[in-house]
């Protein structure tokens, strides 16, 4: 397994004076994997953190990564695990990446030997980068992202990374590998439009992978369960549908939902939610409704989140937002157990919730929260910083942060009234979703990784 050069210049960390006699780094909380703790974009256990900060103010410490990425870092105790593409494919721009009419080229290939994809283990103190370590290669620009998409998770003592070309590998917290494996080789070519972008799941000594795919190949979309510390298939099973043409493309990470007492895993894409019995993947049951005039271009981005047994699933901005308990489900339950249907949902961004209120932020930067009973805005939608929002909202410490493309990271007060409370501009390319931990806010822009952490 390739190292890569831990003191190379376009790996050095960036540390603020006040970062070293002031910074508390509490060990009581972490951020295992994409959404959270609870896969729903919530800390619960962060406390004072800021409102305000620039690329310089409330800075605890910045660390350059060789190479862009849109995966979420993750956190556990004090160590920040975060994905890159390797130096010298830092400019998504120049390979047509960026969103927008710019990024309609299709796949671009890096130039040759710049190929690789990494993952890093960075310290919480103070930025340094502990370890480096190869987690494939191929990597490409599919439309705004590369292969290196996936966020990793975390048991706290080893470390499960994906990537877009399907190689999913397990290292220790010392940065040994463990083991590796590879989907496409394993059952065939991903047929995404624009490139695989799933996180795994990971529960109790298990991980769950989703690959949903139709767009570029007739092979079947499937669900696998794999034991965590040996990477071996334990199930896969077959997830049908009608989905037409790029319809069946999900980009969608598992949820695990608690149903009648049990938990079910909860794939989320080609037109349909299902539930899947932990143990076996059988399918227990399917929702429709997502794409009522059977478009051919459906593709599902956003995760379902869920509150309690109950589920909530976005499709398309202005189409089916779906509020639904599947509690004694069985079958097709479509028209059986939806609470409520409306169009306030997003496409990209996953919705964030504090088990009360649902909070969107959709692709074009408007807001909107609704109770999670009804479906009716508690607050009307709200204009935010103008650009294009990709990353998932954050809700931590009563505020909501929100981060479009541009790196302008709207804070909004979480509650009933809707207050602007700050604009915070770091002016990078901005994919990843903000996470928190402590008192301590993460940021991944397309050339840092930021510690945000106020300096009192």
């Amino acid at each position: 397994m390739r190292r890569l050069p831990l003191l190379r210049r376009s790996l050095t960390a960036t540390c603020s004076l006040f970062a070293l006699s002031l910074m508390t780094v509490g060990l009581s909380a972490n951020w295992p994997q994409w959404r959270g703790p609870d896969h729903n974009g919530t800390s619960v256990s962060a406390k004072n953190l800021p409102t305000t900060w620039s690329t310089t103010e409330n800075v605890a410490w910045k660390v350059s990564l060789p190479s862009w990425s849109a995966a979420t870092p993750i956190i556990w105790e004090d160590v920040v695990f975060v994905t890159s593409a390797q130096e010298g494919f830092n400019d998504p721009v120049q390979f047509g990446g960026i969103g927008g009419e710019r990024g309609r080229g299709g796949a671009r290939t890096p130039p040759a030997a710049q190929d690789k994809l990494y993952l890093h283990a960075v310290s919480r103190k103070d930025g340094s980068v502990l370890w480096s370590r190869e987690t494939g290669d191929g990597n490409h620009i599919e439309r705004k992202q590369n292969m290196a998409s996936p966020s990793p998770v975390t048991d706290g003592k080893h470390v499960w990374v994906m990537t877009g070309t399907g190689t999913l590998t397990c290292f220790d917290f010392a940065g040994k590998q463990t083991w590796q494996r590879n989907f496409q080789q394993d059952y065939g070519r991903f047929g995404l439009n624009w490139g695989y972008a799933s996180s795994p799941k990971l529960h109790e000594g298990r991980l769950y992978v989703q690959v949903l795919h139709g767009m570029k190949t007739d092979d079947p979309s499937y669900v696998v369960s794999l034991d965590a510390a040996s990477g071996k298939t334990i199930w896969r099973v077959e997830r049908p549908t009608d989905a037409p043409n790029e319809s069946p493309d999900s980009y969608s990470t598992p949820i695990l939902v608690p149903v009648d007492g049990k938990l079910q895993v909860i794939i989320s894409g080609a037109d349909y939610v299902t539930g899947h019995d932990l143990q076996t993947g059988k399918e227990l049951w399917r929702l429709g409704g997502f794409n009522p005039m059977n478009a051919r271009d459906y593709r599902t981005i956003a995760s379902s989140i869920h509150i309690g047994s109950k589920v909530f699933t976005t499709s398309r901005e202005g189409r089916p937002f779906v509020g639904f308990d599947p509690s004694g489900a069985s079958g097709d339950i479509t028209g059986k157990s939806e609470m409520w249907t409306n169009n306030l949902g997003a496409d990209v961004p996953t919705p964030t919730t504090d088990g009360n209120i649902i909070y969107v932020v959709n692709d074009r930067g408007i807001a909107v929260a609704l109770d999670h009973q009804t479906g009716e805005p508690v607050w009307e939608r709200q204009r935010l910083e103008p650009g294009t929002y990709s990353s998932s909202p954050l809700l931590a410490d009563g505020k909501i942060y929100a981060t479009s493309e541009d790196g302008a990271t709207v804070v909004m007060k979480a509650g009933r009234e809707f207050e602007i409370l700050a604009v915070n501009k770091l002016d990078e390319y901005t994919l990843a979703s903000p996470v928190a931990v402590d008192n301590q806010i993460f940021i991944r822009t397309v050339d840092y990784l930021y510690c945000i952490q106020k300096k009192d």
